[in-house]
């Protein structure tokens, strides 16, 4: 079944128009169906021609659309499909057509260069907000075959964003259809589907990812946390038989905040934590707490881990320091974390949503910084006050670097 906004996506094509914008909801049937119209459209129109799909990477493109169209039933009784991989290249055959559509990755202000040079018949671009301008930019001027046309998708972010303003808001002049989208204009997604969305996200994503809005982040980034959120006790089958991690952001001037971390079924404890603050008036109330080197850090580590047997130290990938003293003691396995920053934000706030994150009762710091970590509202673009974020930050490595690796297995 299509529903009646989605045939709008397939009609797209036969208009005067040359862009086609679509933003909305997540699981709204977007982009699904975007790519059937970009392929048939393709296909029909040229050959021996090249198209690139884009994604916030690679892997993003490749599998939010290459696999599931390769999939399809449609396509392949439509199509004879190549995929190859190496190349990240999807050969399309229709008779005595064919053409190739080159998968891109647009995640930073250097990703330009990697469609640089390119001549194609069209472009798609999926995750558009979260592609830098330069590299969208670069992709529309490599569209210089007669009769291109540009394909764009999205979930809304900030109204200020650089893409609201220049296309969205400028949609006439730049002669785009625009087609804003809900979750319930996907007629695939059951009551059951819509309401477990519906329950992951709370604030400014509820706003984008459920209803579709481009507002502005304010007020506290978690202003969904509570109690329940907060545990007294840790199962003791967890404590014997789950996987241990630690998380550390690292200052120098700055607090250092660390999180020790059980991993149990998809469920992931925060049990313990160390939080260091030079700044703060010492125990006694004579003057600041004295600086702490690298080797002191190391040594409160040490302490939190006890005798438990560490998978991973997690770690900010700019605290090369800390990073060589922990290797050169050789107990625990670094791993640079994974430091983006909307991205974890987004991904922290599901896991907790859902309740794969919990935080015992003694982890004080993390629970006190719940509450006073915000939005930056004066900022252009989304972005946090860079206070009261420490044990955020290492609460953000843990979730990005290694719950991420669960997101699938726990339905998120």
């Amino acid at each position: 079944m299509i529903s009646q906004k989605q045939k709008k996506i397939l009609a797209f094509p036969y208009s005067p128009y040359d862009a086609l914008i679509c933003d909305g909801a997540v699981r709204s049937g977007k982009t699904s169906i975007e790519v059937v119209a970009f392929i048939d459209w393709a296909m029909r129109e040229f050959s021996s021609q090249r198209f690139g799909i884009c994604g916030k990477t690679v892997g993003s493109a490749t599998e939010n659309m290459v696999i599931p169209y390769i999939s399809r039933s449609y396509a392949k009784k439509r199509y004879t499909l190549r995929w190859r991989r190496s190349q990240k290249i999807l050969e399309v055959r229709r008779g005595p057509r064919v053409n190739y559509f080159e998968v891109f990755g647009g995640r930073d202000e250097s990703s330009f260069a990697l469609i640089q040079g390119r001549t194609l018949a069209g472009v798609l671009l999926d995750e558009v907000v979260l592609m830098p301008e330069s590299f969208v930019n670069q992709a529309l001027a490599r569209c210089s075959v007669e009769g291109a046309r540009i394909w764009f998708s999205c979930n809304p972010g900030n109204p200020n964003h650089w893409f609201k303003r220049e296309w969205i808001d400028k949609r006439e002049e730049r002669n785009a259809l625009y087609l804003h989208f809900e979750m319930t204009d996907n007629p695939s997604l059951s009551d059951k589907t819509l309401a477990r969305y519906q329950s992951m996200y709370s604030g400014v994503f509820y706003d984008r990812y459920i209803r579709g809005l481009w507002v502005v982040a304010e007020g506290l980034v978690y202003d969904f946390f509570n109690d329940s959120m907060i545990v007294d006790e840790i199962p003791w089958q967890a404590l014997q038989r789950g996987k241990w991690f630690l998380s550390v952001d690292y200052g120098t001037v700055n607090p250092t905040a660390a999180g020790l971390w059980c991993l149990w079924k998809g469920t992931a404890y925060m049990t313990g934590e160390y939080y260091y603050d030079s700044r703060a008036e010492d125990e006694n109330g004579h003057g600041k707490n004295p600086r702490r080197t690298d080797e002191e850090h190391y040594a409160e580590l040490e302490k939190l881990a006890g005798d438990r047997r560490i998978e991973r130290v997690i770690v900010d990938p700019s605290a090369a320091s800390f990073k060589e003293t922990i290797q050169r003691h050789g107990r625990f396995p670094v791993w640079d974390a994974d430091n983006r920053v909307l991205d974890g934000i987004r991904l922290t706030a599901a896991l907790l949503k859902s309740g794969r994150i919990l935080i015992h009762r003694s982890c004080k710091g993390l629970i006190r910084e719940m509450g006073q970590y915000v939005w930056d509202t004066d900022a252009k673009e989304d972005a946090v006050i860079k206070e009261f974020d420490h044990s955020e930050d290492q609460l953000r490595y843990f979730c990005a670097t290694i719950m991420e690796r669960e997101v699938r297995a726990v339905g998120i």
